[in-house]
């Protein structure tokens, strides 16, 4: 997943710089308050049974603070296959949730943080770089 940002127009909210729309920041940030409520891990079957529920419209929630859904229980509604594709598989390579392969559990990470670390890392090792003589 390729990340764009404009640090000068940051938003405040990490999900806004993660995915590209309103409907996918929803349902990131559903993910991750359902798996902080399980000590922000579950296991491979409750995953399965939150995609299902996403996927059959089933899951009510008030955590939406835009209008006219502010402070109103919301059925949300999303794709099983889209939600795999589109919001964990990203979250995961991204370092946002890890997987482990023995526990079948995925838990929430700060393994993004430590990744931008690196890449501000490999930024100032170019920085310091001598310049390359190319002829003219």
């Amino acid at each position: 997943m390729v990340i764009l940002f404009d640090r000068f127009n940051l938003p405040e909210d990490i999900y806004e710089i993660v995915f590209a729309t309103k409907q996918q920041i929803i349902v990131a940030k559903l993910l991750v308050e359902h798996m902080k409520e399980n000590n922000a891990e579950i296991g491979k079957t409750e995953m399965s049974m939150f995609a299902t529920a996403l996927h059959e419209g089933t899951l009510i929630t008030n955590i939406i603070q835009e209008a006219p859904y502010k402070g109103k229980k919301v059925k949300v509604s999303y794709n099983k296959r889209q939600f795999y594709d589109r919001i964990l598989t990203p979250m995961k390579s991204m370092g946002i949730i890890d997987y482990d392969l023995y526990k079948k559990t995925y838990k929430l990470s700060d393994d993004l943080n430590r990744e931008l670390i690196r890449i501000g890392l490999m930024w100032l090792s170019e920085l310091k770089k001598p310049p390359l003589h190319i002829k003219k």
